[in-house]
C-alpha cells in the first residue's frame, strides 16, 4: 500500500534515472540497480509498479533467510523433530520481517536491496557446496560464479560477501579444492560479469573507485561517531540481535565451516562500524550483514524459546513491530503532526516530507519551461536534482555547486550566460545564486505548497534565472 501512496525518494530517483541513462557502469554505484529497472522505466510504469520490483526482493530474501536457518539446524542437529527445525526457520524469518530498515529497502530499490538477497543467495548456495555431492557438479559452482558476480555489479561492498564464501568452502574441503577446476571456472565466471564496471572506470579515470576511496575515509574519526552509531543499529535490530547472541554462545554444535557463515555478517558490519567513526557509514548499509545474521538468529531464538525463555523475546519483538510500524505510520502521515511549513517561521525540518510533493513539482516545472521556453532546469544540490530530473523528464537538470556527482556525467555544467529555471524546495533551502559568478538576476515565477491530510508540510519556489556566470557558490538559507 504505502509504495502507491507515496512518490519516490531521491536515491530511489537517482536509480531509476540509471535506468533512464543505460551506461555500463555509474560515478556512485555499479551498474544493476540501473539494469534491473530499465524495462519498467522503458515501459513508463507508474512508481508504484517500479516498487513491486524491491518488494519481490525482499520476499525472496526472506524465504532464502528461512531455508538457510533451516539448513543450519539440521547440521547443528541433524537428528531434531521436524517441528525444532521449521521452527528455526520461523523465528529466523520473524526476526527478520519485524526489522524496520529492510521493510524501507523493500519499498525502494537501493543497491543494498539487491544486496541482502545476494548476500542470502550467497549464504545458500555456500551451504550447498560445503557438501561434497553438491560440490562435485559443476551447475553448482557455475550458480556460485553468477551469484558473486551479480553481487558485484550490486554494490561494491559485496566484496564482503565474497571473501566468507572462500573461507568457509576452503575450510570444508581444504587445499584441495584449488586443483579443481569448477571453482577457478566460477571464479572466472565472475570476473567477467564485473567487467563492465572496469571498462566503465578505465575510460572515466578510474573516478568510481576514487569517489568510493575518498568517501570510505570520511573525515576525523571520533568514538561518539562509533557510539551513536552501534545505538542506533541496536534500537533497530533488537530481538535479531538477542536471537543471535544465543546462536553464538551455542555455536560449537555446529561445524566448523558452515560456523564461519557469520562472516558474511561480521565482516561487514565490523568494516562499517569502523567507518561510521569518521562519519561515513548510514544505518541501512549494514542491512545485509543482519540478513547474513538473521538465519543464526532463528537458531538461537528458537533455543530461547523451548528454553522458557520467553518474555523478553516477546518484548523484543514488541519493540521491533511498535518501531516498523510507527515508522510506516508516520510515512503515510508525512511525519508528526506539529511538524508544519509556515510561511512567517523557519520551516521544521521533517524526514517525512521527502516523499510528498515532487512529481507535481516536476509536472509544474515541466509547465513552467513551456510557458518560458526555458529548457533548463538548476538546482543548487545534487540530491535535489534525481527527484527533479525524473518527475521533469525529458528536461535537462544541472547541479551548480562545486564538486561532481553523477550529473555532472549525464548534464555537464551549466554554460556561462545561460538562463535556467531554478527550483529551491524549503526542507533543503538555499539563498539565491544571484551575484558575482554566478546568476545575473532570479525573478521568482511561483510558489507551489505541499500538504499531506490538509496540513502543509513544505513548499517549492520556482524562479527564472538570467546570464549564469560559471562559478557556483550556494549557500544554505537560515
Amino acid at each position: 500500500m504505502i509504495g502507491w501512496s507515496v512518490g519516490l525518494t531521491g536515491d530511489e530517483a537517482h536509480y531509476a534515472l540509471y535506468a533512464a541513462h543505460p551506461a555500463l557502469s555509474y560515478y556512485d554505484h555499479p551498474p544493476l540497480v540501473g539494469w534491473s529497472q530499465w524495462p519498467l522505466v522503458q515501459l513508463g510504469v507508474s512508481d508504484g509498479t517500479l516498487r513491486l520490483l524491491p518488494n519481490a526482493l525482499w520476499l525472496a530474501t526472506a524465504l532464502l533467510i528461512y531455508h538457510i536457518a533451516i539448513r543450519l539446524h539440521l547440521r547443528s542437529a541433524p537428528l531434531s523433530d521436524p517441528s525444532q527445525i521449521t521452527s528455526s526457520g520461523s523465528w529466523a524469518l520473524l526476526a527478520f520481517c519485524l526489522a524496520p530498515l529492510p521493510h524501507v529497502l523493500g519499498l525502494g530499490l537501493l543497491p543494498d536491496t539487491l544486496l541482502m538477497f545476494f548476500t542470502a543467495a550467497l549464504m545458500l548456495q555456500t551451504l550447498r557446496l560445503l557438501e561434497p555431492v553438491h560440490a562435485s557438479e559443476l551447475r553448482q559452482w557455475l550458480l556460485l560464479g553468477v551469484l558473486l558476480g551479480l553481487a558485484g555489479l550490486a554494490k561494491y561492498t559485496a566484496l564482503f560477501a565474497a571473501i566468507p564464501v572462500a573461507v568457509c568452502l576452503l575450510l570444508a574441503h581444504g587445499a584441495r579444492l584449488l586443483r579443481h577446476y569448477a571453482p577457478w571456472l566460477a571464479m572466472f565466471l565472475a570476473m567477467v560479469m564485473v567487467l563492465p564496471v572496469f571498462l566503465w572506470n578505465a575510460s572515466n579515470h578510474w573516478i568510481s573507485f576514487s569517489y568510493q576511496l575518498q568517501h570510505g575515509a570520511g573525515s576525523h574519526w571520533q568514538v561518539s561517531h562509533l557510539a551513536t552509531f552501534m545505538l542506533v543499529q541496536l534500537m533497530l535490530y533488537p530481538l535479531l540481535l538477542w536471537g543471535a547472541l544465543a546462536a553464538i554462545r551455542q555455536i560449537r554444535i555446529i561445524e566448523q565451516a558452515a560456523r564461519w557463515l557469520t562472516t558474511f555478517a561480521l565482516l561487514p558490519f565490523g568494516v562499517l562500524a569502523y567507518l561510521s567513526g569518521g562519519g561515513s557509514s548510514l544505518p541501512h548499509w549494514t542491512a545485509p550483514a543482519w540478513v547474513a545474521l538473521a538465519p543464526f538468529a532463528g537458531l538461537g531464538l528458537s533455543r530461547l524459546w523451548a528454553g522458557g525463555q520467553r518474555w523478553l523475546i516477546w518484548l523484543l519483538a514488541g519493540l521491533q513491530a511498535t518501531f516498523s510500524l510507527g515508522l510506516f505510520l508516520l510515512i503515510l502521515s508525512a511525519g508528526p503532526t506539529q511538524l508544519r511549513s509556515d510561511d512567517r517561521q523557519p520551516e521544521t525540518f521533517n524526514p517525512f516530507t521527502d516523499f510528498y510533493g515532487w512529481d507535481r513539482a516536476g509536472q509544474h516545472a515541466l509547465a513552467l519551461a513551456k510557458k518560458t521556453g526555458e529548457t533548463r532546469l538548476v538546482v543548487q544540490n545534487w540530491t535535489l536534482a534525481s527527484r527533479l530530473a525524473w518527475y521533469a523528464r525529458p528536461l535537462t537538470v544541472h547541479v551548480i555547486a562545486p564538486g561532481f556527482d553523477q550529473f555532472s556525467i549525464w548534464s555537464g555544467p551549466l554554460a556561462s550566460g545561460a538562463n535556467a529555471l531554478l527550483l529551491d524546495w524549503s526542507q533543503m533551502a538555499y539563498q539565491q545564486p544571484v551575484g558575482s559568478g554566478q546568476f545575473e538576476r532570479c525573478e521568482k515565477l511561483d510558489t507551489l505548497k505541499v500538504e499531506r491530510a490538509g496540513r502543509p508540510i513544505a513548499h517549492f519556489s520556482f524562479y527564472l534565472c538570467t546570464n549564469w556566470g560559471g562559478q557556483p557558490q550556494p549557500r544554505r538559507s537560515g
